[in-house]
């Protein structure tokens, strides 16, 4: 017997004792009868009752021979006898009246404990709330967002600069708009599709395009929805999910933020705290396990974190699909601010491939928020369209951060930051192979930067050389070059400079094989594309020897000092326009492409090595200890 036939048993045991018990209350009623006071004094008086029974405001009394209709017993309302003896007197028929307070007292008992039951409650909707339980008959219902086609309202017409990802998901459209033509050779659609990129890169947006392009219904979770405090409440709202995702085929189920679920099994599990995530984990394996992709269902996830996901959730029949969703190249960035200057009223003279030359890096919602930013630039000066100015403020502001006009410096330091940004356009200029110089300034912005150089790639690059990296690590180097040239001194200005320029050198040491002292010889491992800073934590586990490190350091300095010397260099051979740079853009405080002196550019003398030579000095002196 199951639960639900037991209750329904104890349904109808209740049902019949009620029955019995209103059957048996109704029989003494019907034996009893309300009479007025007069007519039981009466009765009384006549001898025709058997018994009285008196209380402080009833009378009862019970009739010798039962009425004729059937009726043992009378019941009056007391009233004074001194009071009666008049009334009766003046023959006046006269009864008592029965003042009913049940219902007076019901609710001096219901009220109270209504009002500490719903304060009750409604603390703990509002607890549950703030936890993300919600009500408790619901704590294990999927929280899935269900989309109609009507409500998607996203196409591939919105979605820009990911062309090759677009042509992927075509694939996953077709078979859920015609599934027995696309299977007719046997091909079956693929169960998971994950998007793999970095934020920002509009994983998203393409997954709820993919639904509105095929007119199905969209579930839209994110991973962290399924984590709760209480053991197996993830598990019950995956197989929620499935169940309504089975009941509404075919559609398409998308989970963001995947890692949030799918975190390897076992991973820090010393920290504890992991059962309830493996369990849900767990249930998304056997749901992907147990539906059939003939249904009609599609799941699709997105993470910027792929290497942490589970191995067993990445194998063939279960997301047996990654796309890459990556940042967007020029062309790219420029199709992406064609579909958001929709809404925008630009300069008809708008230069739209200069703004895509200049945001190198930039992810599809950097460019909307950059879109917006210029906008927001153009309103408040009253403009009546966005012109190229407002597209370059918005830059500097996105990447540089808002400027402090009130971080007022006095005239010693703000000559050592105009020699310092000169220091480093002017290095920029003489070298071939690095970025073209846009604008520097010395605005104070963001949070710590008392100037910039802001710098317009000529094209997308993905490859760069062992010069190209040593050029951009002198122009990183210019700042403190121009500052030791001048002033003979050093200042805390370099300090981002020479971060970056340390972690080049050591990549092309440690991961590049750019050292030929140290070989062709890998000593760092690369780590996730995905992450913000893959160079900005050391490795956690050293693979080589203590005299290996030391050999590294010393390489990571020689080069450094290198490339410091030829900054040095170019701006001795050019102190006469650093003097006159620095002096303008003392005066000006922001200097354009246009305004910045052209140099020929600086060729570094020939050098012939032959023998030991090639060794840096620290390496002939390590050898010599030997």
């Amino acid at each position: 017997m199951d639960k639900k036939t037991h209750i329904n048993i104890w349904y109808v045991v209740l049902a019949v004792s009620m029955v019995f018990l209103a059957q048996s209350w109704w029989e003494g009623q019907r034996q009893v009868k309300t009479v007025p006071y007069s007519e039981f004094k009466s009765l009384l008086s006549g001898g025709k009752l058997q018994e009285v029974a008196v209380s402080d405001t009833h009378v009862r009394g019970k009739l010798k021979d039962p009425a004729s209709d059937g009726h043992s017993y009378i019941d009056a309302i007391r009233i004074d006898p001194d009071f009666a003896k008049d009334l009766a007197a003046h023959d006046v028929e006269f009864s008592g009246v029965i003042k009913s307070t049940w219902l007076a007292q019901l609710l001096s008992w219901v009220l109270p404990a209504a009002f500490f039951v719903g304060i009750w409650l409604f603390f703990i909707r509002r607890i549950g709330e703030r936890q993300g339980i919600g009500g408790l008959m619901s704590v294990g219902k999927s929280k899935a967002k269900v989309y109609v086609e009507t409500d998607t309202r996203v196409t591939f017409a919105d979605v820009a600069g990911v062309d090759e990802a677009k042509e992927e998901l075509e694939e996953i459209i077709s078979f859920l708009k015609e599934p027995d033509s696309y299977g007719r050779l046997g091909a079956h659609v693929p169960k998971g599709v994950l998007l793999v990129g970095p934020p920002g890169t509009g994983k998203t947006l393409l997954a709820r395009a993919v639904a509105g392009e095929a007119g199905v219904p969209f579930y839209s979770i994110s991973g962290s929805e399924f984590v709760e405090m209480f053991v197996g409440v993830g598990a019950a709202r995956v197989r929620d999910l499935f169940d309504q995702a089975r009941q509404n085929a075919p559609c398409i189920i998308f989970i963001d933020e995947l890692d949030a679920l799918g975190v390897a099994r076992g991973a820090g599990s010393m920290m504890g705290g992991h059962g309830k995530k493996e369990q849900t984990l767990n249930q998304l394996l056997s749901e992907l396990d147990g539906f059939d992709s003939r249904q009609g269902i599609v799941l699709l996830g997105a993470t910027n974190r792929p290497e942490i996901l589970d191995p067993a959730l990445l194998r063939a029949g279960r997301f047996d699909r990654q796309i890459l969703v990556d940042r967007p190249d020029k062309k790219g960035r420029l199709d992406i601010l064609k579909v958001h200057i929709v809404k925008v009223k630009l300069d008809p003279q708008m230069p739209l491939e200069e703004v895509a030359s200049l945001t190198p890096g930039f992810s599809g919602a950097d460019l909307a928020n950059l879109v917006n930013e210029a906008a927001i630039l153009a309103t408040r000066r009253n403009a009546d369209a966005v012109t190229m100015d407002d597209f370059t403020h918005a830059i500097e502001r996105i990447v540089a951060g808002l400027e402090k006009r009130n971080r007022l410096l006095n005239p010693y330091e703000r000559k050592v930051v105009a020699y310092h940004e000169t220091g480093h356009a002017l290095v920029r200029l003489a070298l071939p192979g690095v970025d073209v110089v846009h604008k520097i300034s010395i605005i104070p912005r963001g949070i710590g930067a008392l100037g910039y150089n802001i710098q317009r790639p000529t094209e997308d690059r993905y490859l760069m050389t062992e010069d190209e990296l040593l050029n951009k690590m002198a122009v990183l180097m210019g700042g403190r070059a121009a500052e030791m040239l001048v002033f003979n001194r050093l200042s805390t200005g370099a300090a981002d400079d020479l971060s970056q320029a340390t972690t080049i050198a050591r990549t092309m040491v440690t991961r590049y094989g750019m050292n030929e002292t140290l070989g062709q010889v890998t000593y760092d491992a690369e780590r996730s594309a995905f992450l913000a800073q893959p160079d900005a934590y050391p490795s956690a586990v050293r693979s080589y020897s203590e005299e290996t490190a030391w050999r590294i350091d010393e390489a990571v300095r020689d080069l450094i000092d290198s490339v410091y010397q030829k900054a040095t260099r170019i701006l001795k051979t050019h102190r006469s326009l650093l003097d006159t740079t620095a002096a303008r853009l003392l005066a000006q405080e922001t200097l354009t492409a246009d305004e910045l002196p052209n140099i020929e550019p600086f060729e570094p003398p020939a050098q012939t090595w032959d023998g030991d030579s090639v060794l840096p000095a620290s390496e002939k002196m390590h050898s010599a200890n030997k």
